[in-house]
């Protein structure tokens, strides 16, 4: 569809931007033709706004011949034949108009001076398509740059989601291979709990691909998640695991990726309590600060133990996903200490639509 027609808002402009072509011609009409002012300006303002619609059909051709992929030839002839049947029509409907004024008598003898404004109107009408196909090729040549920056974001919000999803696909079978492995270990010494433990781990799974669906959620339910993988981990430790969470109800309102914490306390439990004789206490903590949200998880560690190589596949999951959701607007930081490791998240605080604009800081 035509760019000015496409859109409501824009005719009306397009067509004031046609006044003052009007009034030039009713000027012309008044010196060449000695036509009197209010016969001037009833002949050539109608003339004006029609000529405004039949240059509209230049789009057209602009379209059919576009500049730099036709030749020059073919690009003069295809225009310089338009403009000419534009002139013609548009000289056929003032003839026209010029006889329909003939009849009121306060205009007579317009039709005898109107032929002095045959060759005025001729050349004004060629001028004006000229003018109006190159508006059109602008036209056409924003148009074709907005299309090429839409695709080009599609392509990439594309890639975005295609990252995402495979990156959260990384946490389930790594999370499955622990718990197979721990549900594995109960069932010759502790049977009851091997299958208790059966049963937290398919209410866990449920809840995770639950959440899992969406793109993002309430830190609230991420937490809850988490708490109900330590209670699934808890069956396997008893009291060598102990869990302490504390967290600000602003933090809780904070939407973060589904299963981004998954990684950290499972890391916490792997490498920290499970390499510990009397276990230890993992600490997960959430507070608001301003218009961020951190998140840490403590976890103590065997002081004695060899470090390891880096990051595993857990946390470099967990911060390709940051990248990939938030770019450098989040950040995850890990600290190692002697008998004691930190995992901290420093994500957006993005709240619901509708929730308070004072929560969010908009």
């Amino acid at each position: 569809m035509h760019p000015i027609l496409a859109r409501a808002g824009r005719l009306g402009p397009y067509l004031a931007a046609w006044v003052p072509f009007g009034a030039l011609v009713a000027v012309l009409a008044h010196m060449a033709a000695g036509s009197p002012w209010l016969e001037a300006f009833l002949l050539s303002l109608p003339l004006a706004l029609v000529y405004a619609f039949i240059c509209l059909a230049s789009y057209y051709p602009c379209r059919a011949v576009p500049v730099g992929r036709t030749p020059f030839l073919s690009l003069i002839a295809t225009h310089l034949l338009a403009a000419l049947l534009c002139a013609v029509l548009w000289l056929f409907l003032a003839m026209t108009w010029a006889v329909m004024l003939e009849t009121v008598p306060e205009f007579a003898g317009v039709t005898e001076r109107f032929p002095r404004l045959v060759v005025v109107l001729a050349v004004a009408a060629v001028l004006l398509y000229t003018v109006m196909a190159a508006v059109h090729y602008a036209l056409i040549s924003a148009e074709e740059t907005a299309a090429r920056e839409r695709r080009q974001l599609e392509l990439e919000m594309a890639a975005r989601e295609a990252e995402l999803r495979a990156l959260r696909a990384q946490v389930d079978p790594h999370f499955l291979f622990n718990a197979m492995n721990a549900i594995a270990s109960l069932t010759s010494s502790d049977p009851a709990a091997a299958r208790q433990m059966c049963l937290d781990l398919a209410e866990f799974l449920r809840s995770s691909l639950r959440l899992g669906a969406r793109a993002t959620i309430p830190l609230a339910e991420e937490l809850a998640l988490a708490e109900r993988y330590l209670a699934v981990e808890s069956r396997r430790f008893g009291g060598r695991l102990r869990v302490r969470k504390e967290v600000d109800e602003a933090a809780g309102a904070c939407l973060v990726p589904p299963l981004i914490l998954q990684p950290l306390v499972e890391n916490a439990v792997k490498h920290g309590i499970a390499e510990l004789v009397d276990g230890g206490e993992v600490r997960v903590t959430a507070s608001r600060q301003g218009e961020r949200v951190v998140v840490t998880v403590d976890n103590p560690c065997d002081p004695n133990g060899a470090p390891g190589p880096g990051e595993g596949v857990g946390l470099a999951n967990v911060r390709s996903r940051l990248t990939a959701c938030y770019g450098s607007s989040a950040a995850m930081e890990v600290q190692r200490q002697a008998d004691a490791h930190r995992v901290q998240l420093l994500l957006p605080a993005a709240v619901p639509t509708g929730l308070g604009q004072g929560e969010d800081g908009g």
